[in-house]
């Protein structure tokens, strides 16, 4: 089953500097369809406005990737860390028992990202953050691993998560078909970025999303050059 999610259905959150639109429902803000799927419970399409951002706050107990799409944001947490992180960069933060972080768009353009929240296979534990970048030619035709909790999958680059779940990125040109196997029994989430896209019989509009379930192959077709993120989570 393919449920398709457009981007104008989506829940909504706005502010003088935010403007996030919720693929999965956050509490009453959003459509009580877009339920959680498996681990994956937040799914947020985020513009920062120029000079704004989040302060220092707590997480415990989430995995949260974060996919820079253009623009650039600053992360610094109370483990040490800090990065500026540019357009076609990942972010895997492991919350474990606590974390206090803040995400800012310190630049002087808009910051587009894709923020994705799971729930930890075990809770509690040490924090743990990473980064990198994957090049728009690295992709191109292709999914790539951005962040994984399957041990082979870091092995082979992929930044490492406690969930059940892959987090991958291809770039499609227009008029790209890519026959794209899921795992057995699993279900997953997609989104296309900029571009419409066809999966299946369901034609994406740029920031349409779709939940998919009991499927064992997606088949997409671009019809425009786009990005695809999807989470793929194994039954």
């Amino acid at each position: 089953m393919i449920e398709h999610r457009p981007f104008l259905a989506l829940g909504a959150i706005r502010n003088d500097w935010l403007d996030a639109r919720l693929h999965f429902r956050v509490g009453e803000t959003g459509r009580a369809e877009h339920a959680p799927l498996g681990p994956l419970y937040v799914w947020n399409d985020d513009v920062f406005a120029p000079r704004s951002g989040f302060g220092l706050h707590a997480h415990r107990n989430v995995e949260i990737v974060t996919w820079v799409r253009s623009g650039a944001i600053t992360h610094e947490d109370d483990a040490g860390n800090r990065a500026r992180l540019v357009a076609d960069s990942v972010q895997a933060m492991s919350a474990g028992a606590t974390i206090h972080h803040a995400e800012r768009n310190d630049e002087d353009v808009p910051a587009r990202l894709f923020q994705v929240w799971l729930h930890p296979r075990t809770a509690g534990g040490a924090p743990r953050w990473s980064t990198r970048v994957c090049s728009r030619e690295g992709r191109e035709g292709r999914f790539v691993t951005l962040a994984s909790g399957d041990p082979q999958d870091v092995r082979e680059g992929a930044l490492p998560i406690n969930a059940d779940a892959r987090v991958r990125v291809a770039t499609l040109r227009e008029g790209t078909t890519l026959k794209h196997m899921l795992p057995t029994s699993g279900s997953a989430y997609l989104v296309a970025d900029h571009g419409q896209l066809d999966v299946g019989a369901i034609r994406l509009a740029p920031r349409d999303g779709v939940a998919v379930r009991e499927e064992t192959q997606l088949d997409l077709l671009a019809h425009g050059d786009t990005d695809v993120v999807i989470v793929e989570l194994p039954g």
